[in-house]
């Protein structure tokens, strides 16, 4: 076993993609680096899109609010109000595919089928909650303009298009007039809206909105003065909801397998963190890394074969594999099915290359957590931690991850930085978000 596992941590080590070349410490400086640096308009990886939304205020008891959530995968909309105990009320929800998802599409294409899909609940409010999970600068006027796709999604003549704005007139062009108001706001600032909205009772010292899913990023509630850029409003009192837009960070150390599988994307380039850790592209970077060390001589002949003929690896593969790795339904397994001793060293090095991968991404995820804390300095007492909650089933349903990340939380943010945070799931916490921003804003 140990030969095994000298022999995966050699050969990533040998590529720049082992998890032990990431220094946490001096990671989470450059990370607040670029924050700071976003802050202020200059140039970094770190957009730190200023989101003009606040958390403060009463939710109306009763009143209806659409809500639209494009996500990586699927477009959901519903119709939300909150009840006397401002508990949400979700109704007339249905799932669709997200636009640009299953083929490419043109701008009024794109804005034709959102139309389509919220035709059923258009007449139930004239407030709409859009939470639109890509890169988009926020306006003062609560629009945004799109700054790029990402999540392999493809939209032709998007880049610096006001969504919501767009969306009002493509609902105009199919008979409704009502003057509709849209708020726009991304995942992660919704999720951590539904977070604060679900544990009234508990006290915080702030709050985190997080996601690893399909995608990844980070929304914070960043001090006013802190937000150089946003000239009328740094001179004001008070917190905003900083959207990072963590995904696009590219200061963390690449290896070489991590460049190669960048250039198979649509984004070359761009994106890179996110690749590093996110769901999209995860299984597609284990199978760059297996088709490598297949290659360098690390799998049996037989499973060397089996390896190059994979023409696609998703990433609930890659988990399926690390809870049953003796199955023949799944890909990975079937690549080691032999019962010979040869077969059971391929089943190991596959899942010791798999666990590294993991163990990796684990550390970046409390890089960028410890930087937002650290930048703000919230969470230095443990009764009275930042709140993250987090959405995602990258996050949730990993085998792995979960356990690496608690390690890494403890033994470097508590133990050696002093920081404290409590991992908070909240149900519908996207929905119930962004019915709060569109109520309330």
């Amino acid at each position: 076993m140990n030969q095994i596992i000298v022999r995966v941590d050699e050969f990533l080590k040998s590529y720049g993609m082992h998890y032990e070349s990431i220094d946490i410490e001096k990671e989470i400086s450059i990370f607040i680096e670029e924050m700071n640096r976003g802050l202020k308009g200059e140039p970094s990886t770190l957009k730190m899109l200023c989101t003009y939304l606040s958390s403060e205020g009463q939710i109306p008891i009763g009143e209806p609010v659409i809500v639209i959530d494009a996500g990586g995968t699927n477009f959901r909309v519903a119709v939300v109000s909150f009840d006397k105990n401002k508990k949400p009320v979700i109704e007339d929800f249905k799932l669709h595919p997200m636009p640009g998802t299953q083929g490419q599409l043109s701008k009024e294409e794109f804005f034709k089928t959102i139309a389509g899909y919220l035709e059923p609940v258009i007449g139930k409010s004239n407030k709409i909650g859009f939470c639109f999970s890509y890169p988009t600068e926020i306006l003062p006027n609560k629009d945004g303009k799109l700054i790029g796709f990402n999540k392999e999604v493809r939209v032709s003549g998007m880049q610096g298009q006001e969504i919501g704005a767009n969306l009002l007139h493509a609902l105009k062009a199919i008979g409704y007039e009502a003057d509709k108001r849209i708020v726009l706001l991304n995942d992660t600032v919704a999720t951590l809206l539904g977070g604060k909205a679900a544990y009234p009772d508990r006290r915080f010292d702030s709050y985190i909105g997080f996601i690893l899913g399909t995608g990844t990023n980070t929304c914070y509630l960043e001090g006013n003065r802190e937000i150089v850029k946003a000239k009328l409003l740094a001179r004001e009192q008070g917190v905003t909801m900083i959207n990072i837009e963590s995904g696009g960070y590219g200061k963390i150390p690449r290896g070489t397998l991590d460049q190669k599988f960048d250039s198979t994307t649509a984004d070359p380039g761009s994106q890179q963190f996110e690749k590093m850790i996110a769901g999209a592209y995860q299984g597609r970077l284990v199978l760059e890394v297996i088709k490598k060390a297949a290659e360098d001589g690390l799998l049996s002949k037989q499973c060397t074969e089996r390896v190059h003929a994979i023409k696609e690896l998703i990433t609930k593969e890659v988990n399926d594999f690390c809870l049953y790795p003796y199955s023949d339904s799944n890909v990975l397994a079937r690549c080691a099915s032999s019962d010979s001793a040869e077969g059971e060293r391929d089943r190991k090095t596959l899942y010791f290359i798999i666990d590294a991968l993991l163990e990796r991404a684990a550390k970046l995820v409390a890089v960028n957590l410890a930087a937002v804390m650290l930048k703000t300095g919230k969470g230095k007492n443990p009764c009275f931690p930042v709140c993250v909650t987090v959405e995602g089933t990258t996050f949730y349903k990993s085998k792995l991850f979960r356990g690496k990340l608690d390690y890494y939380v403890k033994t470097c943010l508590n133990d050696k930085l002093g920081i404290y945070s409590d991992f908070a799931k909240a149900e519908n916490a996207t929905l119930v978000g962004t019915a709060i921003a569109g109520l309330l804003n």
